[in-house]
């Protein structure tokens, strides 16, 4: 009876984020479900299918060999059945289950694929342990491999596991047809499988004169044209079910509906690509991985218009070049991005092997399409994607390709639209970098992917986590990790009176958002404030010194509130690399990178209580943590997750309070 009065007050609650408009489509969308129960249509014939949407010549020979390596290797790991996934090894790739998840050892249920429970856990397993094989892209890793070494085996595997995904999954049967999103990254894994196959003698008799592979791909774009992503969650779910549908429609337009699909995809990916997009290039949903995935889609997709010679809007153009200065502008000195809001490790196409930089994947195609600036940071890794894509993409600047756009002259410190800041200084033993986070909570109504995080910190010294985000770990299935990992203690901020800054609904909606405004914002100061605790305001000041090598933050409550006094709780998470001897409200932090010893010494304000916290899952109830069952992790990656020292401060803040904390790195 709780799970159904809990569901039931869940659905409430994410109603009253809908507006009439959305809750209309949403009711047409449950009454088309119903209707496809029993009426289940056939793919119109094809006759005299063709694939023209090859790659040009001289693209393969352009992959660097170290890439080509890296992915070969990884191709024979997979050969051999093995694989990860979210942290969960897999031996059993050679002939899976696409149904089970080997995390909890369940199997999804058979059955109409919209009457399967996928939120739940306890029916269905792990939802996304089971989704992520078959976004089939550890198959275009394979197909790569053979477009670049020839080598038969990786085409007959990728043959043999697309005909058996294609049995075990008809249309609308099962957990692998109930989001938009798989289906969107699966069609483009497709168009690439198909694209990477085309000197294999049986490329032709696996998809285009195959019955089954023509069902599987027209039901699958027939699905995404009925059940797009509405409303509050217009998010990066839309732009994959966009990018995806309009991929096959250029690569597979074999089909009537061909020509109908391609125009509504491409009108839908322009739309969302600019709805999701702040102008100064970062993605709305403020999540940086979401910003990496939206922008490996538009991509790909912009590879299929040219490759088709589909003229697209000049505007998609223009998004995904201003989100890759976006990301040149934001990344550390290490090419790692900031660790902001929800991250699931999602790819919109994968043809690398293990060992390949993401980030320096993107920035080396951007390079290749709109061109660096002279302040983008170097690049040095290399990669298998970029040299595909360029191939298939017009250079920025062609002509109909070019948008009218001025690009930043000097590299952005502050985003005033998405409220994120970068300060950094250069020293001798290596950069010092600070992620300031005075933005909106998040994006839409909901703002799915945001946490309770506003004025948040992230320092880094070359690369290295030392106050560091923790990260998302988790979605579906472990309600008291989600919660830790999305809240305000999660997060270098402070609490107050052991309550959220912003209200959660459920694991991926906000019923109440705090709303921050960034008071100051230059090249070594900025100030910012929130009001998500009522009467209370709190404030917080960063200053990062030019010479002194001395970081400074400042936390200001403002206003009482309720009562004389509240409760203060003020955490500062350290990088897992990071130890850390706490002696009082000092803390010496040491780590080491690349073989040399560094360190820092990091003062906390001595009015709190300052006490330690590692790997704690149930804590004493005399701990500092009051409440909080979690402290003291770290998540590298969905589904990974691993103990990290967090400092946390307790005491109260009468009135107007002031708490300051100076952390200086030592030479």
């Amino acid at each position: 009876m709780s799970v159904i009065s809990g569901s039931a007050s869940w659905y409430l609650r994410r109603l009253s984020r809908m507006g009439p408009r959305e809750i209309g489509g949403r009711v047409s969308d449950t009454v088309r479900r119903r209707r496809w129960r029993s009426a289940r249509p056939s793919c119109p014939s094809v006759t005299g299918a063709r694939f023209t949407a090859a790659l040009p010549a001289g693209a393969l020979a352009a992959v660097p060999p170290d890439a080509a390596k890296r992915l070969v290797a990884e191709a024979d790991r997979l050969l051999d059945g093995h694989a990860e996934f979210f942290g969960v090894p897999r031996d059993d790739l050679a002939d899976p289950d696409w149904w089970y998840d080997p995390k909890t050892g369940r199997r999804a249920p058979w059955g109409y694929a919209f009457d399967v429970p996928y939120r739940n856990e306890e029916a269905v397993g792990d939802i996304k342990q089971i989704w992520e094989p078959s976004r089939h892209q550890y198959l275009t890793v394979l197909a790569a491999a053979y477009a670049v070494t020839g080598d038969e085996r990786y085409a007959e595997r990728v043959a043999q596991h697309l005909r058996l995904w294609w049995a075990a999954n008809p249309p609308l049967r099962g957990v692998h047809w109930i989001s938009g999103i798989e289906l969107g990254i699966r069609l483009l894994s497709w168009v690439w499988i198909r694209r990477l196959l085309d000197g294999w003698p049986g490329a032709a008799g696996l998809f285009e004169e195959n019955p089954v592979a023509l069902n599987q791909i027209w039901h699958h774009q027939r699905w995404l044209a009925a059940f797009p992503s509405r409303g509050s969650s217009a998010n990066n779910h839309v732009i994959a079910e966009a990018a995806g549908q309009f991929a096959a429609a250029c690569a597979f337009g074999w089909f009537p509906s061909s020509a109908r699909w391609r125009a509504a995809a491409l009108a839908s990916l322009e739309r969302h690509l600019r709805g999701n997009t702040f102008l100064s290039g970062l993605n709305r949903e403020l999540a940086t991985e979401y910003h990496g995935l939206v922008l490996e889609l538009g991509l790909a997709a912009v590879a299929e218009a040219d490759a088709a010679s589909v003229p697209v809007p000049r505007t998609i153009r223009l998004v995904l070049l201003r989100m890759t200065d976006a990301l040149a502008a934001v990344v550390d000195s290490r090419l790692r991005p900031p660790r902001q809001g929800d991250a699931d490790d999602g790819h919109g196409l994968i043809v690398d092997g293990a060992g390949t930089d993401r980030w320096a994947s993107l920035l080396a195609t951007g390079d290749a399409v709109f061109g660096r600036l002279d302040w983008w940071p170097a690049v040095t890794g290399t990669d298998v994607r970029t040299p595909l894509l360029a191939a298939l993409v017009r250079p920025y600047g062609k002509k109909g390709t070019a948008p009218a756009v001025t690009r930043p002259a000097r590299r952005p410190h502050h985003f005033a639209d998405a409220g994120l800041t970068v300060l950094r200084r250069q020293g001798d033993t290596g950069e010092i970098w600070c992620r300031c986070d005075g933005g909106p909570h998040g994006f839409l109504s909901i703002a799915a992917h945001a946490h309770a995080d506003a004025l948040s910190v992230e320092v880094r010294h070359d690369g290295v986590d030392v106050l560091a985000d923790p990260g998302t770990y988790c979605y579906h299935g472990q309600p008291e990790w989600r919660r830790y990992f999305r809240s305000t203690l999660g997060h270098n901020t402070l609490e107050l009176d052991g309550a959220d800054q912003s209200v959660s609904g459920g694991p991926f909606l906000w019923t109440r958002q705090a709303r921050s405004r960034v008071l100051t914002a230059d090249t070594s100061t900025w100030c910012a404030e929130h009001d998500g605790y009522g009467e209370s305001v709190h404030r917080r000041r960063v200053e990062l010194a030019a010479a002194a090598r001395e970081l400074r933050v400042v936390d200001e409550v403002r206003g009482a509130g309720r009562g004389p006094r509240r409760d203060v709780r003020l955490a500062f998470h350290l990088g897992p690399a990071v130890t850390a001897v706490l002696a009082g409200d000092r803390a010496v932090l040491t780590w080491t990178r690349d073989g040399e010893d560094r360190s820092a010494v990091l003062d906390l304000p001595g009015q709190l209580s300052w006490r330690a916290h590692r790997g704690e899952s149930d804590p004493s109830p005399s701990s500092s943590s009051r409440g909080n069952p979690i402290l003291g992790w770290y998540s590298a990656g969905f589904g990974r997750k691993e103990p990290a020292t967090t400092l946390v401060g307790t005491g109260f803040a009468d009135g107007t309070a002031e708490f300051t904390t100076v952390l200086r790195f030592r030479d």
